[in-house]
């Protein structure tokens, strides 16, 4: 393996846990036909085939498989060398290696702001994927800490949660129901309804809010995209319940608004999720502690649309008070 390089073992790794390169290329940035082409470089360095085609679904061969435990050990050891060499540095410097799912995008570059007004030389790797891929790279050592939705149940890891994140009703601001006070939640299986996908963090709590006000909500779409859900109801084709914070932008510039529902709304809870053995570097330590252990007010002001100013004034108070 002399000539074997750490970018074709991170390449085969990830083609191997995908079993797919097209996905492997998705989650690497790289192109498929790149993927492919390390891929073959690796092979024809070990001089033996790694991955074999039965139909359309790609297989790892034997060699495919135990290159695959042994390269995960060698992840391992070099994700524990680096931890080791960034504590070196303090939490001044050094790579914090995070995750997050995608409804998270919309408040976590605002928390990361916040934390970088105390840490400025920091870099940050930072990745957005679904709840699958958080998981996935949690199990694989590939971050530090993931931001996830709703909590895992698995005992190696540990889930920490920091944020509630209610989700409204939001209409265009010429619905009929809008500027309406106290609407009975029944109403709302009158309504086209624009859902996320089954799976998503969000849509089980919409599943779980409509179950327990006895609602069956006539479906109009199925979308897998917030962004895609705020515009097609800004478009008119329905309603939908999201994150209250995927759509600060669009209610302060009056694109849309929220319906007043006489029921509590349902809530999102936001967790920090690491794995239980997990060896932080001093980066990654400051930055779990900073986002569990600054009081509340610190977090809501990180997250909404505040100034830096404003956010590092605040948590100068309470490192005071």
């Amino acid at each position: 393996m002399k000539n074997t390089t750490l970018r074709q073992l991170t390449v085969f790794l990830t083609a191997a846990r995908h079993l797919h390169f097209t996905r492997a290329a998705q989650e690497l940035g790289m192109t498929q036909p790149s993927v492919s082409m390390q891929i073959r470089q690796l092979e024809e360095n070990l001089g033996v085939a790694l991955f074999e085609q039965i139909g359309k679904r790609t297989f790892l061969t034997e060699a495919g498989q135990e290159l695959y435990r042994y390269g995960q050990r060698i992840h391992q050891q070099l994700a524990e060398a680096e931890t080791v060499l960034e504590r070196l540095k303090g939490a001044q410097g050094g790579q914090l290696r995070l995750a997050i799912g995608r409804t998270a995008k919309y408040f976590i570059p605002r928390l990361i702001a916040a934390f970088t007004l105390t840490h400025p030389d920091i870099a940050i790797d930072l990745h957005i994927t679904g709840r699958d891929g958080l998981l996935a790279q949690l199990e694989n050592n590939e971050r530090d800490m993931v931001v996830m939705g709703s909590a895992p149940e698995d005992d190696t890891l540990e889930a920490q949660p920091f944020l509630e994140d209610p989700l409204v009703v939001i209409a265009p601001p010429d619905h009929p129901l809008a500027g309406k006070s106290k609407i009975p939640p029944a109403v709302l299986g009158t309504e086209r309804f624009l859902m996320r996908e089954s799976g998503s963090d969000t849509r089980e709590v919409t599943d779980d809010f409509f179950r327990r006000q006895g609602i069956e909500p006539r479906t109009t779409m199925i979308i897998n995209s917030n962004e895609a859900i705020k515009q097609s109801v800004q478009a008119g084709i329905g309603i939908a319940l999201v994150p209250t914070q995927s759509v600060v932008l669009e209610l302060e510039v009056g694109r849309l608004v929220t319906l007043d529902l006489d029921a509590p709304a349902p809530q999102r809870v936001w967790y920090l999720v690491n794995r239980r053995e997990k060896r932080f570097s001093a980066v990654a330590e400051a930055f779990r502690n900073f986002v569990l252990d600054k009081e509340r007010q610190c977090i809501e002001a990180c997250v909404q649309r505040s100034s830096p100013r404003d956010i590092h004034g605040l948590t100068q108070q309470i490192q005071q008070g």
